[in-house]
């Protein structure tokens, strides 16, 4: 990746466009990451089995497709066959549906009429990828892991020192060094605990006091858990609540069942009703399947549930 600095002027403008000016939440290397671990989460919610030609690199070209543009414009022609291709879609019919895709390949450009020349294969009903929920839940992890970052670097250190002169200080780093060496004991010289000159202390100490209390880390990894339970329950993966893991009561368990799979059924219906405008166009689409990978409406406990990829819902 390259690296061009900015001027005073373009550093002021990006910062003016941002409020509050001093958080930037999307514009770090810790959102991207976040972001992209969550998009790989959300797409190992549907089992696709996809036409022979579609399968390899081609495969992973069409997941990440449907999943963040939300669609996929499948037709068929004498030079590429039966293929999909991201695009966009333009205008719109009595019910508000558009009636034309365009595809705008380097090695295709085509305007193709939906139902026609061509059908949309949809993840969601309103034409958008997942990609809100995405960037969602992955600025709240970004932010949470630069506090935890934060959390562990401060909580580090017991004590803060104050050195009267260089002597003591150096003593005090080295003495430092020791303790996160993981040396059990640290021995020094008596001659640095008082000053030659005047007999006093050559240092300070300040003691934090009650670390329990103000230790944050563990509450921020709770917290840290608690979005990701979230994020499944978003996307069709089934969790518990962090802190109710031991006394989740059966209600509550049934309660998670269905708000854990209240989004991926939109998914899965969607892609279910268009995948038949698909078949009734194209006989090539019989190929194309898809499935839950999580059957969360067989009632069984999350813990003595299994995985089973090769179920229907």
């Amino acid at each position: 990746m390259r690296y061009f600095p900015l001027n005073y002027d373009q550093i002021s403008t990006a910062a003016g466009f941002t409020s509050p000016s001093a958080v930037k939440s999307y514009n770090n290397r810790t959102f991207w990451f976040w972001a992209r671990a969550l998009f790989q989460r959300a797409t190992s919610t549907m089992i696709f089995t996809l036409p022979k030609e579609w399968e390899g690199t081609v495969r992973d070209f069409f997941i990440y497709c449907l999943f963040a543009r939300g669609y996929v414009i499948i037709s068929k022609n004498a030079k590429f066959g039966f293929f999909f291709q991201p695009g966009t879609v333009n205008g719109y019919d009595f019910y508000y549906q558009p009636l034309e895709a365009i595809i705008s390949n380097p090695l295709y450009q085509a305007n193709l009429m939906i139902g026609t020349e061509c059908e949309l294969l949809k993840l969601t009903p309103d034409y958008y990828g997942i990609y809100d929920v995405i960037e969602y839940y992955a600025e709240k992890l970004s932010l949470l892991d630069n506090a935890i970052n934060m959390s562990l670097i401060n909580n580090k250190y017991a004590f803060f020192w104050a050195a009267k002169n260089k002597v003591a200080g150096t003593a005090l780093r080295k003495m430092m060094d020791l303790v996160n060496e993981g040396e059990p004991a640290v021995v020094f010289d008596m001659k640095v605990t008082n000053d030659p000159t005047d007999k006093d202390l050559p240092f300070q100490v300040i003691d934090r006091g009650d670390l329990k209390h103000s230790y944050l880390t563990t509450d921020q990894l709770q917290d840290f858990q608690t979005i990701i339970n979230n994020f499944d329950a978003e996307i069709g993966i089934p969790s518990l609540p962090y802190y109710k893991k031991e006394r989740l009561v059966s209600d509550e368990a049934v309660s998670r069942r269905v708000d854990a799979q209240a989004r991926s059924i939109v998914w899965f219906d969607t892609l279910q009703s268009s995948l038949k405008d698909v078949q009734q166009l194209y006989p090539e689409a019989e190929k194309i399947t898809v499935k839950m990978r999580y059957d969360l409406e067989g009632g069984e406990d999350h813990e003595q549930s299994k995985d089973n990829t090769d179920r229907n819902v």
